[in-house]
C-alpha cells in the first residue's frame, strides 16, 4: 500500500499558478492553472518520485501527516 502523503496546495503570486507540494518527498511539487490541475500533476510527480526511489534503492519516507482520530462523545 502506498503511504498517504500530505499535500500543501496554495496560490503562488510570483509564479502566477497554483502549487501543490509534498513535504515528505524532497523537491516533489507541481503547478497548475487551478487547484484540481495542480493536484492531478502532483499525483503524477509523486508516482514518478516513488518509482525512481524504488528503482535506485533509495529509502521511501514514511508519511508524517496523520489525520487526527475523531473525538468520541462521552
Amino acid at each position: 500500500m502506498t503511504a498517504k502523503y500530505h499535500i500543501n496546495l496554495f496560490w503562488s503570486e510570483p509564479d502566477g499558478a497554483w502549487v501543490a507540494d509534498v513535504p515528505d518527498l524532497k523537491s516533489c511539487s507541481a503547478f497548475g492553472d487551478n487547484p484540481a490541475a495542480a493536484l492531478a500533476e502532483v499525483e503524477k510527480a509523486m508516482e514518478a518520485w516513488l518509482t525512481v526511489a524504488r528503482e535506485d534503492g533509495l529509502p521511501i519516507p514514511e508519511a508524517r501527516y496523520r489525520a487526527e482520530k475523531p473525538v468520541s462523545a462521552a
